[in-house]
């Protein structure tokens, strides 16, 4: 799979709304309905967590192709879903990024996201 990086724009741009529109590409090759979720920009990588973990519709349309789109802002982007490795290392700071970008919701709405499921169902968005 041949992926490019994020501009800088984008980068700017994920890390500067709450929500970002998500939609996985299904195997006859059509979008699924995007899904509203948060995201984080960890250095020059942007992740998303499932709130519900594994088993969260969206989560699990992830997982037909590893394809999908993005939207967020005026920014519309194919991406891949890219399985994290799930070291407690790269969770933890994913984790950090969370907590920092959405510090001003309720602590408890933070703590969900930043739950065991939620760790499970860490993915990489990877422009394509």
């Amino acid at each position: 799979m041949s992926t490019t990086a994020w501009s800088e724009h984008e980068l700017a741009e994920v890390e500067s709304r709450d929500e970002v529109r998500i939609s996985s590409l299904r195997q006859d090759g059509t979008l699924t309905s995007s899904r509203i979720i948060w995201a984080v920009r960890l250095g020059d990588e942007v992740y998303v967590r499932s709130v519900n973990g594994r088993g969260a519709a969206w989560f699990r349309g992830t997982r037909a192709r590893h394809e999908g789109h993005l939207e967020v802002g005026g920014l519309a982007k194919d991406v891949a879903f890219v399985d994290i490795d799930g070291s407690d290392e790269i969770e933890d700071r994913i984790d950090r990024a969370y907590a920092s970008k959405y510090r001003n919701y309720s602590r408890s709405i933070v703590d969900h996201i930043n739950s065991v499921e939620a760790r499970a169902a860490t993915i990489q968005l990877v422009p394509r």
